[in-house]
């Protein structure tokens, strides 16, 4: 058995060239800028929201090109689409939950735990 396709065995081997990977790599350099540079700037409760969306924006990029799920199977597209929508769902009802309570909270004071 000296073919490895003979079994069965659905082998594809994809080269990425490099300089899609440097333009992807320079992105993700450009998006950390951005982020460090988000922090400085007081937009109020749109400063999470666009630190999360930069976030999600570069995992969306090293998964494409790092990860080569641009060029898999559809299939494993669609459960990583899926797997993004619960992680937005959670982080989603966390984030509903902490603005709920957050007008109680004084600034710079952490509440004292009864003992």
């Amino acid at each position: 058995m000296d073919n490895p396709n003979a079994a069965g065995h659905d082998e594809h081997v994809h080269i990425t060239p490099v300089d899609l990977l440097l333009k992807v790599w320079f992105a993700l350099v450009v998006l950390t800028v951005v982020t460090v540079a988000v922090t400085r700037v007081d937009l109020g409760k749109l400063n999470l929201l666009t630190a999360l969306g930069i976030a999600t924006v570069k995992a969306l990029l090293v998964a494409l090109y790092f990860m080569h799920l641009r060029w898999d199977r559809p299939l494993n597209g669609v459960i990583f689409l899926t797997a993004i929508v619960f992680v937005a769902i959670f982080v989603g009802g966390a984030l509903l939950d902490t603005l709920s309570y957050q007008a109680d909270l004084i600034p710079d004071h952490a509440p004292k735990m009864n003992r």
